[in-house]
């Protein structure tokens, strides 16, 4: 057996949802992240071990790992990712940090004694939660927005400390769960009629098991920044991406469509932004993460949230650089030299597109035919269109993928996307986003 043997796992393509309906926006962006991953590692030659869940098993010839084994709906998920995780001598692990899935599935590789590849656990715990988060960039004197844990208050959160803070702050306000992943459950108010008219219509709106914060909204760019770090050496910083979010319109749930990589004027903004970040102890974050952050219309950066995993990002960074960037995770003292300066050749885009098909009742066999054939004709689409819901009502029709360009600019990948549009609907898919 190879000794570069290694347990690559994504949490919701992998079995994690595998007796409850998968979340297509999160699905999309998974196993986009765990194909990518994948080929990252097996371009250096590594053994690849994966899980999959049974409703899109037959995505696996689409991935280029050596074993794949299936998670069915009545399996044991936690006894088959241990199974797997024990056959391996490397692991690396791609979860949500919600309700400490994250931590709890790399405490089990720790125990087993694995080398995990992706942050480990001391970091992990931190970035979990924002609050806390928020308290360690306040500790280290860096600009983050003002944040405050939630009451409740009669079995919901306290709408008059909502209303109390909102006046305080004197500026709009977001709501969301002190555990949440992207852009999951966030809530935006201007004023108190819009919290108290929420409360009114979307009374069970709130999680009773999750913790909530309160922040001050920043108004300005959402940003992230793409990190590698080591033991004993200065982190490298990846890149410096954009991110396509919308919250504010509270009759719809809050959605992280993707993002671009990277950003206007990044060489001079990553120097900004690693002067900053030089304040932090990184320490506890090994391997690759990332650092949410507000470019304010004021041109400030605030700090807002850690991401102890592999970012969405990901996705589009390999596409701009000339490293492989598990390389740069696995060799730090090869690619020292290069650690201060990164160079992007490329520009790519990176986003989830909705799809409705004009064939209602197409089956499944015709429908493996087309994504064959597309996978082939947009070597882009990273992952194909996938209909998760069982519904059987024509509303709930929704297909679902994932793209990511390769161009030199941004204007140019803007053209290549119009032009994915393009082959998608003359195969009979319709753009709904």
């Amino acid at each position: 057996m190879n000794q570069n043997n290694i347990f690559i796992f994504e949490y919701v393509s992998g079995g994690g949802f595998n007796n409850i309906e998968l979340p297509s926006s999160l699905f999309c962006e998974g196993f986009a992240m765990l194909r990518s991953l994948i080929y990252d590692f097996k371009k250096l030659d590594y053994e690849i071990t994966s899980l999959l869940d049974q409703r899109i098993s037959y995505l696996s010839q689409y991935l280029r790992a050596d074993f794949i084994e299936v998670v069915n709906p009545n399996d044991d998920f936690i006894a088959k990712f241990k199974d797997n995780l024990n056959k391996c001598k490397y692991c690396f692990i791609i979860a949500p940090e919600f309700s400490n899935i994250l931590y709890n599935l790399t405490k089990l590789a720790f125990k087993m004694d694995k080398v995990i590849l992706s942050v480990k656990l001391q970091g992990i715990q931190l970035a979990t939660s924002k609050l806390a988060t928020y308290n360690y960039f306040k500790t280290y004197a860096l600009l983050t927005p003002k944040t405050n844990s939630v009451p409740y208050k009669k079995n919901n959160l306290d709408i008059n400390f909502i209303i109390k803070k909102l006046n305080e702050l004197n500026t709009p306000i977001v709501i969301k769960p002190d555990d949440g992943v992207g852009a999951e459950s966030i809530y935006f108010f201007e004023n108190k009629s819009q919290i108290v008219n929420f409360f009114k219509r979307f009374p069970q709106k709130f999680d009773l098991s999750r913790k909530y914060i309160l922040q001050e909204y920043i108004s300005g760019d959402d940003l992230s920044i793409s990190m590698i770090n080591y033991e004993n050496s200065n982190p490298i910083t990846l890149s410096v991406n954009s991110q396509l979010i919308n919250i504010k319109n509270l009759d719809y749930d809050s959605q992280y469509y993707g993002g671009y990589t990277p950003i206007k004027n990044i060489y001079s903004i990553k120097k900004l932004l690693e002067e900053n970040l030089k304040r932090l102890d990184l320490t506890m974050f090994n391997s690759y993460f990332g650092i949410d952050f507000i470019k304010s219309d004021q041109n400030r950066n605030y700090f807002v949230e850690i991401n102890p995993r592999l970012t969405t990002s990901y996705i589009g960074i390999r596409n701009t650089i000339k490293q492989n960037p598990v390389e740069l995770i696995l060799n730090p003292k090869e690619n020292d030299r290069n650690h201060s300066e990164i160079e992007h050749f490329y520009f790519s885009k990176f986003c989830r597109l909705d799809l409705k098909h004009t064939d209602y009742y197409i089956n499944r066999t015709s429908i493996n035919k087309l994504i064959s054939k597309l996978m082939k004709n947009i070597p882009e689409l990273i992952t194909p269109p996938i209909m998760l819901s069982n519904k059987p009502n024509q509303e709930n029709q929704i297909y679902s993928c994932f793209i990511a360009t390769k161009t030199k600019d941004q204007d140019s990948s803007n053209t290549r996307i119009r032009q994915i549009i393009d082959i998608l609907k003359s195969h009979g898919f319709g753009l709904l986003n």
